[in-house]
């Protein structure tokens, strides 16, 4: 934590004991009314696929939040813009709304939203934030206080990856495994992790090979991988393309690698586009996934969804992931109203890291600790042809 953000929240921490239960301003304005939750969502550029799914997923937690009682006897507000995946777009709408709107809880569109933003919600000292990020950066409770992962980071998802190869692969014939990943933060994010977690189980990393975000001419580097041999080809930093291309050519090459990913890349474009090329895609997967009938949660999304959203075929992971950002939003703010505590940034991340066995209805199957700020847990899915669905492979597994 910079020397800025320690002396802001050791300030806010004063301001909120001195004015306790009788908070006059903009703390004692959150202690009455509806409490509001903002946000920045990509609804148009290069990732409204997922930031229409976000906008919607937050959106519709709301609305059923406040059908089923809200929190404790509060309504929940929603309000969001977009920012089109720019980043000073998404800073200039995180100030506007702070000012007009006074919010308890925001949600931005970016690893790189969430860290521009940080000085600025710190110094408030009245804001908790999320995002669809992932990013290990992001689960930081003393550089970051006021941020949350609402999931596993991707160092964790790559260690569970490891665990579960060496569990379930012969311990005799270790499997050669290779990482393929785009040179973004989203890319090399977690390979560290997951490498150091393969040394440590005895798993051979055979080959890296890292690649452009985009117009990838693959063919050089599915020739190191028909050298490299590797039994598992992990992918990371891609939603879809180049992994169908790669594994295209890689069968051509002779190659029968078994192809594994994490969160977003296992997401409905990428298991349709490889199912039809007849390739089982698996990997870690943070939560259920929104066809999944045994998590009450996922349920309830299912039924509002039905009756207000009946274009919504597809639950997508970005809508469980912002819904599920509610969520916790939710309970932090009901912890503090019933804890008699204004919902000042010290209050919140006490209510936060106070979650250390949390029931998020079935979105993750198994009771999570949040108290490092994210939940450390995830799930190998299998992709499978019969029924085009992911399914589960194992069971839930914490690192």
């Amino acid at each position: 934590m910079t020397d800025f953000l320690r002396r802001k929240l050791i300030q806010a921490a004063g301001s909120a004991a001195a004015l306790g239960p009788f908070a006059i301003g903009s703390v004692s304005a959150q202690q009455k009314g509806d409490i509001v939750i903002a946000a920045s969502q990509p609804i148009t550029g290069i990732f409204a696929f997922a930031g229409t799914a976000m906008n919607n997923g937050l959106n519709d937690f709301v609305l059923w939040k406040n059908a089923n009682g809200g929190v404790a006897g509060r309504k929940l507000r929603y309000v969001s813009e977009d920012s089109g995946f720019k980043l000073d777009q998404g800073v200039a709408i995180f100030k506007k709304l702070m000012a007009s709107e006074k919010p308890s809880f925001f949600y931005g569109d970016s690893t790189q939203w969430a860290k521009a933003v940080a000085q600025d919600a710190v110094a408030a000292g009245t804001i908790m934030t999320s995002s669809t990020s992932l990013a290990s950066s992001m689960a930081d409770p003393t550089g970051m206080p006021q941020h949350f992962v609402p999931g596993p980071i991707y160092g964790s998802m790559h260690e569970i990856l490891m665990e579960y190869i060496a569990k379930t692969w012969s311990k005799s014939d270790k499997p050669k495994i290779a990482y393929v990943y785009a040179d973004t933060e989203f890319g090399r994010d977690g390979i560290p992790a997951g490498k150091a977690r393969a040394e440590k189980l005895g798993l051979p990393i055979v080959t890296e090979i890292v690649t452009k975000q985009a117009g990838i001419d693959v063919a050089p580097e599915v020739a190191k991988l028909r050298r490299a041999r590797p039994d598992i080809v992990i992918f990371q930093g891609y939603i879809l393309a180049p992994m169908p291309e790669f594994v295209r050519q890689m069968r051509e090459a002779g190659l029968q690698s078994q192809v594994m990913g994490t969160a977003w890349g296992l997401d409905k474009p990428a298991y349709d586009a490889l199912g039809a090329m007849g390739e089982s895609l698996a990997g870690v997967s943070p939560y259920r996934y929104g066809h999944e009938t045994d998590s009450t949660m996922i349920n309830a999304m299912r039924d509002f969804g039905a009756k207000n959203r009946p274009d919504m075929k597809n639950i997508s992971p970005f809508y469980i992931s912002s819904w599920l950002s509610g969520m916790v939003f939710a309970e932090v703010a009901d912890r503090c109203i019933k804890a008699n505590k204004p919902l000042t940034l010290p209050n919140m991340k006490a209510a936060l890291e106070s979650m250390k066995e949390w029931d998020s209805g079935g979105i993750f199957g198994t009771l999570v600790d949040l108290s490092k700020h994210q939940a450390p847990v995830g799930r190998i899915y299998r992709y499978e042809p019969k029924t085009k669905t992911m399914e589960p492979a194992s069971s839930w597994l914490k690192v």
